[in-house]
């Protein structure tokens, strides 16, 4: 038999498409979305923190109910937009924030190789300084209300580490991006930190602080690159639907320790926090209610009260109330953008955020990336300073205190830090490694670089020296 050696037509070819080529095309396209809108929040950081509150709850919430007085909620966010727009897009003509931004991070950390240990110190610090404060009685609504502030030496101690949450997160955030704590690790201690707010708010019945830190912790670290941005939409849909329970358990809690609660603010009202924005809409400002000064922001922010005692409790939120003729034992506010204006008008809600605009801009794009330092304390800014429901300018000198707090974290940072990486664009600085690529002028000895030309000059390299 004889077996023919022509291969007959197939017929048409038929395309078969590699699946994992396609899903590699789509995770590409995905990454490649998801790294221009970090780098796009990086370059908007400050407008980003004043929007997404309004653009998620506030401004929803006024549009469901009817709210007449939703034009002036759009003013105040266009006016404080206006300033930090502004400033953002001026900045950007100046320098961008690193396009490679884990690369980048990981560069800028290379330094510390101690700072996962400092950020766990930091964060187990905080969390023990949190619970035992709570536990004595600072900060609770009990101690709202007598006005009174308790005089242990205990307590006066746990307020020297005050901030230091939002520190330990900014730590913990650039350990991760520095490539020293897993993603895993790094949820594991947010949720920590979440869970011990959450024991807070069930010791001192005050619910602002646990939801002030989540949404703190959301934000931030979206424009960091450890969140996705959905997450933020998922925790203020979360936060609408267990909001009637945590309300409910509050008041619980509040009636347990002897406080009356009245039946006539619901779950409902209290979450209104469009109506609380728009109280300051019909008063003629600024209004002048004896606030706290520049020596006032010296003396109480850079001074602990450890060491000035005799110093009265400072609250904005009391005299706000009794401006709008309730008693000295509650605190009110018109969350940040209402109090800047109730305080400063309209000009001073563009300055503020002008000013904070290009602060933030300066921490995030000065010689392209943040390290550990600067990182917290953009996370500070964004904690104290601009969080959408802090008393101004109660929220000033707390950022003030925060960042005297943190003087002794950054000292440990520069401890333990090495000596700088070694790098081919800034050959006077470091030790280059073995194996490195040398640039031309470096000559080697034995396999090791020895000296650098410089100049015509022949810089030579001691054991011990940097480059």
């Amino acid at each position: 038999m004889v077996w023919s050696r022509v291969v007959t037509d197939p017929g048409p070819r038929i395309d078969v498409i590699d699946t994992r080529a396609v899903r590699l095309t789509r995770g590409a396209r995905s990454r490649r979305q998801r790294e221009l809108v970090g780098r796009l929040l990086r370059c908007y950081p400050v407008s980003f923190l004043v929007l997404a509150p309004y653009a998620l709850l506030i401004f929803p919430m006024a549009v469901f109910h009817d709210n007449p007085q939703t034009g002036f909620i759009a003013l105040l966010v266009g006016l404080a937009l206006l300033g930090s727009v502004s400033v953002e897009t001026l900045g950007l003509l100046f320098g961008r924030p690193d396009p490679q931004w884990r690369q980048g991070m990981r560069q800028a950390t290379a330094r510390y190789p101690r700072i996962y240990p400092v950020a766990r110190l930091v964060t187990l610090t905080s969390m023990a300084a949190d619970l035992l404060g709570a536990y004595l009685g600072r900060g609770s609504i009990v101690a709202q209300i007598s006005g009174e502030l308790s005089d242990a030496p205990m307590v006066a101690l746990t307020k020297l580490f005050s901030g230091w949450g939002a520190l330990g997160f900014a730590l913990l955030v650039a350990s991760h991006l520095g490539g020293r704590l897993s993603r895993g690790k790094l949820y594991g201690w947010l949720t920590a930190l979440v869970t011990t707010q959450a024991v807070v708010t069930m010791l001192t019945a005050l619910t602002a602080p646990l939801i002030g830190f989540v949404f703190f912790a959301v934000a931030a670290g979206v424009v960091c690159g450890v969140f996705r941005l959905r997450y933020l939409l998922l925790g203020t849909v979360a936060l609408v639907l267990l909001w009637p329970a945590i309300f409910e358990y509050r008041n619980e809690i509040r009636q347990d320790q002897g406080i009356e609660v009245s039946d006539a603010v619901t779950a409902a009202d209290r979450i209104r926090l469009d109506r609380q924005l728009t109280l300051v809409a019909g008063i003629d400002v600024p209004v002048d209610l004896d606030e706290p000064d520049l020596v006032d922001h010296l003396r109480y922010g850079l001074v602990p009260r450890i060491v000035d005692p005799d110093r009265p409790a400072l609250s904005t939120g009391k005299q706000i109330n009794q401006f709008l003729g309730g008693g000295p034992t509650s605190a009110s506010n018109f969350l940040l953008l209402g109090n800047i204006w109730f305080f400063d008008g309209p000009v001073g809600v563009v300055l503020v955020h002008a000013f904070w605009a290009g602060f933030v801009a300066l921490l995030l794009r000065w010689r392209a990336r943040p390290g550990p330092a600067r990182l917290s304390l953009f996370c500070l800014v964004f904690s104290d300073v601009l969080l959408w429901s802090g008393t101004y300018p109660d929220s000033t000198i707390a950022f003030l205190q925060h960042v005297v707090s943190a003087m002794t974290v950054f000292f440990l940072l520069w401890l333990t830090r090495s000596i700088a990486p070694w790098s081919p664009r800034r050959p006077g600085r470091g030790v280059p490694p073995a194996g490195t690529h040398l640039p031309p002028g470096v000559h080697r000895a034995g396999g090791r670089p020895v000296a650098l030309r410089v100049g015509g000059r022949l810089v030579v390299h001691r054991k011990g020296d940097a480059w």
